[in-house]
């Protein structure tokens, strides 16, 4: 007998949820967790770019700007130096600059005398300090008033009567021609890669900064500029004086600085008007300044402050102290110590073109370059400086 089971067809309730499969769950998981840290990775690249290029563009902020002497040469300056200079061709100089040769030699282009003169200023001290006029001829005149303008007080409509007329006195600095002769082998010249601008401009600056730094001191007038400390000396007030004499006051002591060097050093600095006392500084050699940092006052304070901040002067009785080899040591009847507004006080006039000749016959196998200038140099103001005298 056939007997028949009865089938039942199960279909699924689109309403009811599908029973979860644990292994493709997992599977997603770990996709999911993959995408995620290749995103973090992404972002973590991103930030370190966006980092990096911060750090460049600080960096590049940061650092000082290219000098003015670091600069691209100009075609002058190329002529001068890979002609004139290494070679010896003057025509190539003409062709250039048009430039002919003036009291034997050739004006050195204004890029590597701007050169000089920035080492020059960092090497003389008085150079640094005292006024610097440049001249296009080799005298040098200036008209200074004596006594001040002549003024008065008048009511609104009271009349103007006539004022006294002032009195001028002339500053015609004493010149002369500051030279350096510098030398340099053949082969150095041949070099490519010898810096002939940058050595040839220390050289001059060097031998210029020697005499000129001693002329400005003691200096006779006599075809170089008259010294500070040449110039005539009196004990007489500003009221008083003569002009153009420096006013000095004694230690009181023969030998030294007497018992009581922090008096006598204030005296000195009121001495000078209060409007001159703006920019003061002291001058004296190193020698000097060895015995004034041993000074102490009363209460065993140091008169010498040394500069709080890299960079700054030294300072004594709260004005910079600057060191001049030439100035005087210690001794009877010396000036060792100067304190002044040399700005104001002090004048150097230069015609400002260097001229330099090319020698390559004097001494071989070296060629000479005959560096010349003329400077001068004098008192200005004598009310702007002051002396200390060792004497009783």
């Amino acid at each position: 007998m056939d007997i028949q089971i009865p089938t039942q067809t199960v279909t699924a309730d689109p309403a009811q949820p599908a029973a979860s499969d644990p292994m493709a769950e997992s599977f997603d998981i770990v996709a999911r967790q993959d995408k995620t840290e290749a995103d973090v990775k992404t972002l973590r690249s991103d930030v370190d770019e966006v980092k990096a290029r911060l750090d460049r563009v600080s960096r590049a902020a940061s650092r000082p700007a290219i000098a003015a002497s670091s600069a691209e040469p100009t075609a002058e300056v190329k002529g001068f130096v890979d002609g004139y200079l290494r070679r010896g061709r003057e025509d190539e100089i003409k062709s250039i600059s048009g430039a002919v040769p003036r009291d034997g030699g050739y004006a050195v282009p204004r890029q590597i005398d701007t050169l000089i003169s920035s080492e020059l200023k960092e090497i003389s001290p008085i150079r640094a300090l005292a006024q610097v006029v440049q001249t296009g001829s080799a005298g040098y005149r200036k008209l200074v008033t004596t006594g001040g303008t002549a003024s008065g007080w008048v009511g609104e409509t009271a009349g103007r009567p006539q004022t006294d007329t002032p009195e001028f006195a002339e500053i015609a600095p004493p010149t002369g021609e500051l030279y350096a002769n510098p030398a340099a082998s053949q082969a150095m010249l041949d070099d490519a890669g010898f810096d002939m601008e940058a050595w040839l401009a220390s050289e001059i600056a060097m031998e210029f900064a020697r005499a000129e730094g001693s002329a400005f001191v003691n200096g006779s007038g006599v075809d170089q500029p008259l010294g500070f400390l040449s110039s005539p000396t009196s004990m007489a007030g500003d009221a008083v004086r003569p002009f153009g004499s420096l006013q000095y006051i004694g230690t009181g002591d023969a030998d030294g600085f007497g018992t009581n060097p922090e008096a006598r050093l204030i005296d000195l600095v009121h001495t000078m008007k209060a409007g001159h006392r703006q920019g003061a500084s002291w001058v004296m050699n190193s020698a000097t300044l060895s015995e004034v940092r041993k000074l102490k006052t009363s209460d065993g304070a140091f008169l010498w402050q040394p500069g709080l901040v890299e960079g700054q002067p030294d300072r004594l009785l709260g004005y910079p102290v600057v060191e001049a080899e030439d100035m005087p040591d210690v001794a009877g009847g010396a000036f060792p110590i100067a304190f002044g507004n040399f700005r104001a006080g002090y004048l150097i006039a230069e015609r400002s073109a260097t001229q330099v000749l090319r020698d390559p016959f004097t001494n071989k196998p070296f060629v000479h370059f005959y560096a010349t200038k003329r400077v001068g140099g004098q008192v200005l103001d004598s009310a702007a400086i002051k002396l200390l005298k060792i004497e009783v």
